[in-house]
């Protein structure tokens, strides 16, 4: 009797497992949205910038939200979206500040989620980042009576996350990326100088999410 009742209890746990995953089970029209701190690590330098030095953008943070509909139970669009980060930007060489900027970086992105039923969801994504760039500031007491420009960008992006279920709705997430950003920038006024900036930063993202 006591082994027909352990086997029936455990019987009956593993079935309510089963079902929790079930319901929590990603479906086609679900909507997902995630929001927390998104931080962008930089990890290129810009070409030499006619002044005989190499120039790069520092690290920022920001909040940082995403917003996905499910294709199918696998597939699903995600679109990135942020306050605008802010960078200074340093010579490489030697850490002092020139200038700096902010951007947005809306991104889109085709992912897959390759266990939909699961309560801890791993996935990737691929898609095209598109990076605007605004308030763009010289340091006077470095480059006087000059300014600088830096040309919008668009470039591939790749993702990988998780997501972590804490109840039928809410759960929370982990994600990286990486963007394909390259800009041209120019300086012009009493100094000019055209080159390129490879910006190529990896975007890391913490937050919490609502499956709708």
């Amino acid at each position: 009797m006591s082994r027909t009742i352990k086997t029936t209890a455990l019987t009956a746990a593993l079935a309510m497992a089963l079902g929790a995953g079930t319901a929590n089970a990603l479906e086609q029209g679900d909507i997902l949205v995630r929001g927390g701190l998104g931080y962008i690590e930089p990890t290129g330098e810009s070409d030499p910038t006619g002044l005989g030095l190499n120039v790069e953008a520092d690290s920022g943070a920001s909040f940082a939200f995403t917003l996905t509909y499910m294709m199918t139970d696998h597939f699903g669009i995600e679109l990135l979206g942020a306050a605008p980060f802010e960078h200074d930007v340093n010579v490489a060489e030697n850490g002092i500040k020139v200038g700096s900027t902010k951007h947005l970086p809306p991104t889109l992105t085709a992912q897959y989620y390759f266990q939909p039923s699961a309560k801890i969801r791993p996935y990737v994504g691929i898609g095209v980042n598109y990076t605007t760039f605004f308030d763009e500031d010289l340091e006077s007491g470095v480059l006087p009576n000059s300014n600088l420009d830096l040309d919008d960008s668009f470039g591939l992006a790749l993702q990988a996350g998780v997501d972590i279920d804490l109840n039928d709705r809410w759960f929370v997430n982990g994600s990286v990326w990486y963007m394909n950003i390259d800009t041209d920038a120019s300086i012009s006024g009493a100094t000019n100088s055209n080159f390129e900036v490879a910006i190529d930063p990896m975007v890391l993202f913490a937050g919490i999410g609502y499956r709708f």
